[in-house]
């Protein structure tokens, strides 16, 4: 029979040393018999304040106490065992931003937030310099209006009647200055100068127009008409400025300016006005062949019509006048149109027609 203890021997030959494991009190010691190592119960975690005890391996057949864990450093994680507790400090919910609710918001004309139901000092302040702003803008747009020739706006009746005697009360040098100033009244916003060469004498209107223009008038009479010619600084252009005051009343004018913007008669080349030509002076040869560009202005606050008509200073002919509110176009090619005669005849009248405006405001304004 084999020795058993020799092959006991030899089956562990290789294998690792263990120490005998502590029995449970109670528990029957290992026999010499059994070929298997029993295995050890696992205490429980000692008690923070239990003593730690040296490890000594336990004599065959006592009862010994198992030595209690050395504390963990605070950096290493704790066993797989035990369970795992979220540290509050690395918790998403101390670090997530605070929210809280505000007032509601709206929204401006420019889409921008803003609290409803409180209105800022900055904004009552805006708000008031906007008031203003936009009063002197209307009070402005008003007085412009009458300055720059709105005819769309009547005047009172005070100034109405004002205005058709002013040629007789009026100097001829304030009805036609003998220079007129005309920033950018050129081509391009081009500066011009108007020097006066001659003036009509007031007279009727028999002979002045041309048939069709005379029938296109007669419905507001003719009272005084009032002529000079301009030419310009070089002399190379001429220009005749009208003032044409009627008999009729502001209806009467309302009417005939709504006539000439609905069927354009301003812009027909078979209602253009005559010109001044006077012997002497640069516009000697004006007459109409020579016409090259023109417009006409039907006021509706005085019984007076403006107009002007240019030309070539030296008496050449135009096969093809041009109305100036279309010479004055950037696109626009015909001769005159190229020359400037367009900006002659427009910024001419323009400014002639300022200056009567200011002549019944102040007409209508002194003392009766």
């Amino acid at each position: 029979m084999p020795n058993r203890s020799a092959g006991a021997a030899s089956e562990t030959t290789g294998r690792p040393f263990r120490l005998p494991a502590p029995r449970r009190t109670g528990a029957p010691g290992e026999h010499s018999s059994e070929t298997t190592a029993r295995l050890r119960p696992v205490p429980a975690d000692p008690t923070p304040d239990e003593p730690a005890a040296p490890f000594a391996p336990a004599a065959q057949g006592t009862t010994t106490t198992r030595p209690a864990a050395p504390p963990r450093p605070a950096h290493q994680p704790s066993a797989p065992s035990a369970p795992v507790t979220p540290d509050p400090a690395l918790s998403w919910s101390a670090t997530r931003p605070l929210v809280s609710f505000g007032e509601p918001e709206g929204y401006d004309g420019d889409a921008r937030p803003r609290p409803l139901g409180r209105r800022g000092a900055s904004q009552a302040a805006a708000a008031a310099v906007c008031l203003v702003l936009g009063l002197g803008l209307i009070s402005g747009a008003v007085t412009g209006s009458w300055l720059v020739g709105d005819s769309g706006a009547e005047g009172s009746p005070s100034s109405f009647a004002a205005a058709g005697s002013l040629w007789h009360s009026v100097p001829v040098d304030q009805l036609f200055p003998p220079t007129v100033q005309g920033r950018g009244a050129g081509p391009g916003g081009a500066d011009r100068t108007w020097t006066r060469i001659a003036v009509a004498p007031d007279s009727g209107c028999k002979d002045a127009f041309d048939p069709l223009l005379r029938k296109a008038l007669a419905p507001v009479g003719c009272d005084r008409l009032l002529r000079a010619t301009y030419t310009d600084a070089t002399e190379s252009y001429v220009t005749t400025v009208g003032l044409l005051f009627t008999t009729a009343d502001a209806p009467g004018m309302t009417a005939l300016a709504n006539r000439f913007r609905k069927e354009r008669l301003d812009r027909r080349s078979d209602l253009m006005p005559l010109p001044y030509a006077a012997k002497g002076t640069p516009a000697a040869g004006f007459g109409a062949p020579q016409r090259a560009s023109w417009t006409v202005s039907v006021l509706t606050e005085a019984p007076v019509v403006v107009y002007a008509v240019s030309g070539w200073a030296d008496g050449r002919t135009v096969d093809d006048p041009q109305p100036a509110g279309d010479a004055v176009e950037a696109d626009a090619t015909t001769a005159a149109a190229q020359a400037g005669l367009g900006n002659e005849a427009q910024g001419l009248a323009d400014r002639v027609e300022r200056d009567f405006r200011r002549n019944v405001r102040s007409a209508s304004e002194q003392p009766s």
